[in-house]
């Protein structure tokens, strides 16, 4: 069982982790995550580091700078609850500004302070999809009429 003092090293490691990470950080995901961990956010749900690990693969292949702040955290045992920025610039569409994506990842961490499972809440709607040219009138037009 994993005491508080614990929890809370392993939450400093796992945020130094994902606000320093870069494509050359992602051969430790194994230290991060237990081997048959599950990851879940509104366009995945994988299990394994190998899985987890072609998550962040596919975002550094499809975003220009892309990076995590964490702004809060919360530990309460096992249980870890991350609030994050996701900042980055899509290599297409419109590349010069930075983007800013707000959520939060609720883990639970092994007895050993890995990740045993990881699940990612972000509005995609509201967060991605209003942001890309032609998707993102649409969407704004439906919030709009949805409100009426």
């Amino acid at each position: 069982m994993l005491d508080t003092e614990a929890a809370r090293a392993a939450t400093e490691r796992i945020c130094h982790y994902f606000e320093h990470l870069s494509p050359a950080s992602l051969g430790e995901i194994d230290r991060l995550y237990t081997p048959d961990a599950r990851f879940k956010d509104p366009f995945n749900e994988v299990r394994g580091t190998a899985a987890v690990r072609g998550i962040f693969e596919h975002m550094y292949a499809s975003l220009h700078e892309p990076r995590f702040v964490v702004t809060q955290r919360v530990v309460d045992g096992a249980q870890v609850f991350l609030a994050w920025e996701f900042r980055f610039r899509f290599r297409r569409f419109d590349t010069q500004r930075e983007q800013v994506i707000l959520g939060g990842s609720h883990l639970r961490l092994a007895d050993d302070g890995r990740i045993a499972d990881h699940r990612d809440y972000w509005d995609a709607a509201e967060e991605l999809y209003e942001k890309l040219p032609l998707v993102g009138g649409l969407m704004r037009w439906l919030k709009r009429r949805a409100s009426e």
